[in-house]
């Protein structure tokens, strides 16, 4: 089926509408213990809102397992304690999402867990930090906030040379513009919270992956406990049905801003490999259906004043919503890292990360032309 049509019904379900076309809320917390097959339990991820809209998003990223979570790190750390222990060493991307970085510092290593991070996004960088007790790579692409191009083909067939699990946060994509699995990464990741909600108004994460690591994944997920309610599945499933009509405007906003910003003269650098000038430009059209709906600028002046200027564009810490968005990643998404790991990343503070919505793309430029004056 088309990407349009999936979105809508995903795959088959036996669930009981009724005569509906939507599958209704089931808010029990408790089941017949009696009855044959498995034990349903909302922390077990078996309720039926959990496995219908978790079966979605497996069929959109072309998975074969896939599990619906309380949040997008929930997803990412559960999925990290399922293929890692204590004695291993795990491979980071160097410019991931400020809150996984934070994390895996924090926490991996209170398990023993060895942990390095790339100085840049080469297949060289991942490579040279190898070791005998390495298990896994940890990607990001586009990353967050600089929209750096991870060459997956590169990093793919590094990690299979070497028997290495690779995951990839797929949140700033979405599977409208890139589905991971196909090109052999063996796990995928979203912050729900983002495109897949889509609405500003729900918290949720996902994970897809084979079969074998699903049950990994599963089992670590239950003794964790991080699953998601059955009303945030079912305003999760009703984002999904526009998905891809979103993601589709969301690239087209995205791409006119990022020319318009880079013709301006007024900004100091644009991000957006949708750019011709941006260096994984061409990887990206290889690799990806549509260049995505985020970008970042740098500003001339002070970057709270720029965003003060601005009417229509709103200044708030997500993305991925039906409104733009301007955020600045030093004070919001990476902010829990040193002002030496921004500068590593080359997080300026002049930066700042906008997440076009599926407004008239004229009215925000032209927004932001009144605040660039």
């Amino acid at each position: 089926m088309n990407i349009l049509t999936k979105c809508v019904h995903g795959e088959e379900s036996n669930v009981e509408r009724n005569g509906g076309v939507l599958t209704p809320i089931y808010t029990s917390t408790a089941y017949n213990y009696l009855d044959s097959g498995p034990l349903n339990y909302p922390r077990y991820f078996n309720t039926i809102n959990q496995q219908e809209v978790a079966n979605k998003i497996k069929v959109l990223e072309k998975g074969d397992f896939g599990l619906v979570f309380s949040s997008g790190l929930a997803a990412i750390t559960t999925t990290l304690m399922a293929i890692l222990q204590n004695g291993d060493h795990a491979i980071f991307q160097g410019d991931i999402y400020g809150g996984t970085h934070y994390a895996v510092s924090q926490e991996l290593k209170k398990f023993g867990i060895e942990i390095s991070f790339t100085d840049d996004i080469t297949v060289d960088s991942f490579r040279k930090l190898l070791k005998k007790n390495t298990k896994a790579v940890y990607l990001e692409t586009p990353s967050n906030p600089l929209l750096k191009i991870v060459n997956l083909k590169e990093i793919v067939a590094m990690c299979k040379s070497r028997d290495l699990v690779s995951i990839i946060d797929n949140t700033f994509a979405s599977p409208i513009n890139q589905t991971p699995l196909f090109w052999g990464i063996d796990v995928v990741t979203h912050s729900g919270t983002k495109y897949l909600g889509g609405h500003s108004d729900i918290t949720c994460g996902a994970a897809v992956t084979n079969k074998e690591l699903g049950d990994k994944i599963y089992k670590t997920a239950v003794n964790l406990g991080g699953s998601l309610d059955p009303q945030t599945c079912y305003l999760l499933d009703r984002s999904l049905k526009t998905l891809a009509l979103r993601v589709r405007q969301q690239n087209s906003s995205a791409q006119e801003i990022a020319e318009f910003l880079s013709d301006s003269g007024k900004v100091n650098a644009v991000y957006y490999p949708g750019l011709k000038s941006h260096p994984d430009h061409d990887v990206a059209g290889e690799q990806m259906t549509g260049f995505g709906g985020m970008l970042s600028f740098e500003v001339k002046g002070d970057a709270d004043e720029f965003v003060k200027k601005l009417d229509l564009i709103k200044p708030a810490i997500s993305l991925g919503g039906v409104e733009t968005t301007i955020s600045s990643p030093v004070k919001t998404s990476h902010s829990k890292l040193s002002d030496q790991e921004r500068k590593k990343a080359g997080i300026k503070n002049s930066l700042l990360r906008l997440s076009a919505g599926i407004e008239d793309s004229t009215d925000l430029i032209s927004d932001l032309k009144k605040a660039l004056k």
